[in-house]
């Protein structure tokens, strides 16, 4: 049976490498063993160390979907993703329209897992909060502790290099960790929670903000505990005011009812006319 060793648990590109060259071979989906973390020595157990897999017999297809799809997939935690992904590409050599098919049992258990994904990721984009560890060669560094359903550091890393480019920072999570240090991001292992502050001044800050951008006519309570689970609480620094926020948010609409609405000013409808 053909051994796949896998560099890491989301080893895409490994993962990817390798059931192109099997699939090409004819390899079925149930006779090949996936395994992560081991040295890469082939392809195959039983090679000689350093010997090459035999070369792709017929050229391999996929849509451009499949390959989205399976990256998001891979960083799932369920056990079986590899040889799941595999079968479904082997599947896709015979059957090019089956992505489009909802109703197939794997098309269905992938679509499921990548939507846990994507739903972990935008989380992460959410609630990640930066504490300030102080400031270096003229760069402000700041450290973040998230605690991801599923192992998706490398996906979502990408939008937090785009939004703060010119400061420092650290993403820790149990699985993974990120560093963003002078314009170079870099990945390593896991890291605990002590490993951030618990506060910093930026917090006090964020807190006055957050309280000043509250209002009561719009709180759904419901809907804001399934956008916001209270699983990410524990890591807000604002979670200590929702209570209190919540409970005072009847007193603060009667005010607002009381104040009334705010006249515009003047010069506004005599801009609006001369348009």
């Amino acid at each position: 049976m053909p051994v796949v060793p896998l560099a890491s648990p989301t080893d895409w590109t490994g993962w990817r490498a390798a059931a192109r060259a099997l699939c090409a071979q004819g390899v079925p989906p149930e006779a090949v063993d996936w395994r992560c973390g081991e040295a890469q020595r082939g392809l195959f157990a039983g090679e000689e160390e350093g010997r090459s897999p035999a070369q792709p017999m017929v050229a391999i297809r996929a849509p451009r979907r499949f390959l989205t799809l399976s990256r998001e997939v891979i960083c799932h935690r369920d056990a079986e993703r590899f040889a799941r992904l595999y079968r479904l590409l082997v599947r896709l050599q015979g059957e090019p329209g089956l992505l489009a098919n909802a109703a197939d049992p794997d098309v269905d258990w992938a679509m499921k897992r990548a939507k846990a994904i994507r739903r972990d990721r935008h989380k992460m984009h959410a609630f990640v909060r930066f504490r300030k560890l102080g400031e270096r060669d003229g760069r402000e560094r700041f450290a973040a502790w998230f605690e991801p359903d599923h192992r998706i550091v490398e996906l979502a890393t990408p939008f937090f290099v785009r939004r703060f480019p010119n400061m420092d920072w650290a993403i820790l999570t149990p699985d993974r960790s990120a560093v963003w240090q002078g314009g170079a991001l870099r990945y390593g292992p896991g890291a605990s929670r002590r490993d951030v502050p618990d506060a910093d001044i930026v917090e006090a800050e964020w807190k006055v903000y957050f309280a000043a951008i509250f209002n009561p006519a719009r709180l759904k309570v419901k809907a804001m505990t399934a956008e916001m689970p209270k699983k990410y609480w524990r890591n807000l620094p604002e979670a200590d005011l929702i209570p209190g926020l919540i409970a005072g948010a009847g007193d603060r609409m009667a005010a607002m009812r009381e104040t009334g609405v705010t006249e515009p000013n003047p010069l506004s409808k005599r801009i609006a006319r001369r348009r």
